[in-house]
């Protein structure tokens, strides 16, 4: 039986009950949470399939508990893994760097041989900027959400998006 890993961090609790969230919708497979404050990120290595949430800070920042791992997922063989990301971040407050630390993550996972899986389209937002673009622009690299401009989207999103994450894993 495939287990999905779910990796998270969260400063204000917005990830982490977004990731809780998402594993609530997952049905008929194992998802195991990890937040990656008391974690890490070592056991990533562990899963092939992944689900990746990362919020965005100040201007177009890390998270800090992934500020302070990032260096170790340097070191993480992301070969032959599928993965799956969301981002939280404030497309009003902060639209020059929305959902940047998403497309650092991406652009990190890519490096280290990983398959991003589960793009989001980028209608019904408004921004400025963001390096969580695909190469067309068309599209977020994973799950974009907006707990301070949108958060009543929020659960239609997951909906929608999770069922696109299960059937690119081919669970």
């Amino acid at each position: 039986m495939n287990k999905i890993g779910l990796f998270y961090a969260s400063t204000t609790g917005n990830t982490e009950s977004i990731a809780e969230r998402i594993a609530g919708v997952i049905d008929g497979v194992s998802v195991e949470l990890h937040d990656i404050a008391t974690a890490g990120v070592e056991s990533i290595s562990g899963y092939d399939l992944l689900i990746l949430g990362i919020s965005t800070w100040d201007f177009g920042e890390l998270q800090e508990d992934w500020d302070a791992e990032w260096e170790t997922l340097s070191g993480v063989d992301f070969t032959g893994r599928k993965v799956a990301l969301f981002g939280v971040g404030d497309q009003i407050g902060y639209g020059e760097w929305f959902l940047d630390a998403m497309g650092m993550l991406a652009e990190r996972v890519v490096a280290q041989g990983g398959e991003l899986v589960a793009p989001w389209p980028i209608e019904g937002y408004e921004f400025d900027a963001s390096r969580a673009l695909n190469e067309a622009g068309d599209s977020f690299v994973g799950l974009a959400l907006d707990e301070d401009a949108q958060p009543g989207e929020t659960g239609g999103r997951i909906e929608r998006w999770v069922p696109q994450v299960l059937n690119a894993f081919g669970v």
